[in-house]
């Protein structure tokens, strides 16, 4: 029997073999299959695929693959603590968060991936985080064997990082979430560009329903919508995070080059920078069958018979074609398995 491919577990679909792949569909086989991998040297955890980057020559160890389910709520009158299994697809949980009348998610609709992996990236959209509703997770941690809850205060959540991501080496079995009912008035818009398109002021009231629909459609239209019919979809997501950088630095940008505070530094606008460096949507090095996203420049996507270095060869064109114009490093946001990146 062929080894199982990486590609078949990433939404990007690439990535060569692994060596063992161990399947776990309850929280307990997840916990005694992690057990089992950390037996060997190399293991991965691999939830929903869609921030993740393999390369070619495969991965020579275990790989967990998280299909754990099951969605527990306790209500009170202020609002509503959720837990759920780590491989609970992520926006099937959103849709039934809406469904109930529950707030704080719908405007991380369409997000790829499994409900564990969205602290590790502490995942976000629209103006929401997940920092605001996650209240703790259940992990299972590589270096005690303790499986315990941990508060979310301890994750060190930020931009599209926690402690999960870098130097916390584990598995998340569980996530709870405290979430609000849904009010007459709805929920607060929080995003300029979500207001618009709802035809909105910023921060006026609208049905979590309507905000969840208007989210899918955003995000459709940028391709960031998985579609098994259309290769532009068939990416990680966001390639690049939007750079921090110091107000001096920024300083010596293009005066309309798109900037936010970020506590005492400044968020720039990863996509602006790489049209502006040049790199346009739907380009491709000359013979590969990578590209960026028709629909949205952040998007490294695969046209079909892609392969991880292609992917990687687009990924660094765009880093030192950035870097070469306005002085910028982009930093990948997926995880990269193998020696790609350099």
């Amino acid at each position: 029997m062929a080894a199982p491919l990486l590609a078949d577990l990433t939404t990007l679909r690439v990535g060569g073999p692994a060596a063992r792949v161990l399947t776990a569909t309850t929280t307990d086989e997840l916990v005694a299959h992690t057990a089992d991998a950390w037996q060997d040297d190399e293991w991965l955890v691999v939830g929903g695929g869609s921030n993740l980057l393999v390369a070619d020559t495969g991965f020579d160890g275990t790989v967990v693959v998280v299909r754990s389910t099951g969605v527990e709520h306790d209500a009170d009158a202020d609002g509503v603590t959720v837990r759920v299994a780590a491989g609970e697809p992520w926006d099937a949980f959103v849709a039934a968060t809406v469904d109930n009348g529950w707030t704080g998610l719908e405007a991380l609709s369409g997000i790829p991936g499994t409900v564990g992996a969205a602290p590790v990236q502490n995942i976000g959209a629209y103006g929401v985080e997940l920092s605001d509703v996650l209240t703790r997770i259940e992990f299972l941690d590589h270096a005690t064997g303790e499986r315990a809850w941990v508060p979310a205060a301890e994750l060190a959540l930020g931009y599209r990082t926690s402690t999960l991501k870098h130097g916390r080496r584990g598995v998340v079995l569980t996530v709870e979430f405290r979430l609000g009912t849904a009010p007459d008035g709805g929920v607060p818009v929080r995003y300029p560009q979500l207001a618009g398109s709802l035809g909105v002021e910023l921060g006026s009231l609208v049905a979590p329903a309507t905000v969840r629909s208007e989210v899918l459609r955003l995000r459709g239209s940028k391709g960031m919508v998985l579609d098994a019919d259309d290769p532009d979809t068939w990416s990680a997501g966001s390639f690049f995070t939007n750079p921090i950088v110091s107000p001096d630095f920024a300083e010596t940008l293009p005066a309309d080059a798109p900037r936010w505070p970020a506590g005492d530094d400044v968020k720039l606008s990863a996509a602006w920078l790489i049209e502006h460096a040049g790199v346009h949507r739907g380009y491709a090095v000359p013979g590969s069958r990578a590209g960026i996203s028709t629909k949205h420049t952040l998007a490294l996507t695969n046209r079909g018979g892609a392969t991880a270095a292609q992917v990687a060869e687009l990924a660094r064109f765009v880093q030192v074609t950035v870097l070469n114009r306005f002085g910028v490093s982009l930093v990948p946001e997926p995880v990269v398995v193998g020696d790609l990146l350099g």
